[in-house]
């Protein structure tokens, strides 16, 4: 059994991220199968917990346990521009994180913490206790633990540790399955390993296999989907992967004692993907964007190709879309006057709200000033419209060439889910009096509430409040 750093009982937390995992795990029919968890719900407090904006891995989970807003984090996904350039970008690994999350804090304080497999945390850094990287490891041929030989360890224990998935986004189901449940079930084995083997006071742990398994498996599993086919032979996929989390969640609550709070939380969740909304194709057609020389196939967007004397607008994919303008002074090849890039943004976001579905029924679209959802110093870092396509049902894909605006399949291979707004908050404390299910919870409560729970001071600079 873990135990405190200094080998007495009192309080510790442990934190288990499923990435990903949507609020309807709340429900009475998911607890159903799901007793581990139902035993937290039952005992503690509950209720799903609004992701950040946007609602996606990075920054949600930095955000989680930093308790602070992107704009102040300075990033806005994995992939980001520097500002004034077109093609200058930079992935957000933990070299990006300017501000201390909850181990670090804790670390300093003397208190000892395990950290394993929870995004942005590579390159490893050190800390009072040990660390896992994440899914942004390049691979295992790197230093991705601290201390470095505890990577030896993990080797032995798990039989080769795995960082993640290779290839989710695979027509091969059968592998990916495999996959999903070989990787889970390694970080499951470091886990407990690293439970009864460290002394610690924050154990905090993410697995990534239920992001992977909704977008390679949804449409199998949700009836709701509009490429389901009943009595498909993955049907059972996501429930049985979930069932099987349920009883490791078990097994580490065992493992922690009865003298542990535990959190079980997410990111973001999920949903089904309705299609795919083709962003620059729909700006080249209304006259926003303009390249050198329309392509004659399908071909991955590249600023490269863009005309900018002529163009107003350009914009990015993935599970929401960033749209930049094109303002003289501003980028370099600019052609918006500064005066008029108010006007020009509110005619595009109006614009973009108006755009039909494929049938031509409205959208519940949404396009978002970062002035108007963040708070920090770096708001100029993001995009000049953040935009979620029909309340996030449809993806945004950023290639051109197909003169479509509409599609059906992604750029980057098969994809069926879409990210959600709300993941889930459950956790119980012993000698907290709290229970109950309760609303408003906002990711960025986690962070201090880890903190309250350990007696530690919640730094005023937090955005969250504990929900003890």
């Amino acid at each position: 059994m873990g135990r405190c750093s200094d080998g007495r009982s009192g309080s510790r937390v442990v934190v288990v991220g499923w990435d990903s995992a949507p609020a309807g795990l709340l429900s009475a029919e998911w607890l159903e199968r799901m007793p581990n968890l139902a035993r937290v719900v039952a005992g503690g407090t509950f209720g799903p917990l609004r992701s950040t904006d946007p609602p996606i891995t990075v920054p949600a989970w930095t955000s989680m346990f930093s308790s602070r807003n992107p704009g102040e984090l300075g990033f806005y996904g994995f992939r980001n521009r520097h500002p004034g350039t077109y093609e200058d970008t930079w992935i957000a690994t933990s070299a990006a994180v300017k501000v201390p999350r909850v181990w670090e804090m804790l670390s300093e304080a003397g208190r000892r913490c395990c950290v394993l497999n929870v995004p942005q945390t590579y390159p490893v850094r050190p800390l009072n206790g040990c660390m896992v990287s994440c899914f942004l490891t390049p691979g295992t041929d790197v230093t991705y633990t601290f201390p470095a030989e505890l990577a030896a360890e993990l080797d032995r224990v798990t039989g080769g540790y795995e960082i993640d998935c290779e290839d989710f986004r695979t027509e091969d189901k059968q592998q990916l399955l495999a996959d999903i449940n070989r990787v889970s079930d390694k970080h499951f084995a470091a886990a407990e390993y690293l439970l009864s083997r460290e002394p610690w006071d924050l154990f905090a742990m993410v697995f990534m296999g239920p992001d992977r398994i909704q977008h390679g498996f949804w449409k199998y599993h949700d009836p709701h989907h509009p490429k389901h086919v009943p009595g498909n032979e993955f049907q059972s996929a996501i429930v049985d992967y979930y069932v099987k989390l349920d009883r490791q969640l078990g097994a580490l609550i065992d493992l922690a004692g009865e003298d542990a709070a535990v959190i079980v939380v997410s990111d973001h969740g999920a949903k089904a993907m309705r299609g795919s909304l083709n962003i620059n194709e729909w700006l080249i057609r209304e006259g926003y964007l303009v390249l050198r020389e329309p392509p004659s196939a399908p071909t991955r967007f590249d600023e490269s190709l863009v005309d900018w004397s002529r163009t107003t607008a350009w914009a990015w994919g993935g599970y929401y879309s960033r749209v930049f303008l094109n303002v003289a002074g501003r980028e370099p090849q600019g052609i918006i006057p500064p005066g008029r890039s108010e006007a020009v943004r509110d005619e595009l976001a109006a614009a973009i709200e108006a755009i039909p579905d494929h049938e031509g029924r409205p959208m519940a679209t949404q396009a978002l000033k970062p002035e108007d959802i963040y708070s920090g110093r770096f708001v100029d870092r993001a995009a000049d419209l953040l935009v979620y396509f029909d309340d996030l049902h449809w993806r945004a894909g950023q290639d051109i060439g197909s003169g479509q605006v509409y599609s059906f399949d992604t750029e980057i291979g098969p994809d069926d889910a879409v990210h959600g707004f709300h993941g889930i908050y459950a956790s119980t404390a012993p000698g907290r009096a709290e229970t109950g299910r309760r609303e408003g919870l906002h990711l960025m409560d986690v962070a201090p509430t880890i903190l309250a729970l350990l007696d530690h001071p919640v730094p005023r600079e937090f955005e969250g409040s504990s929900i003890y």
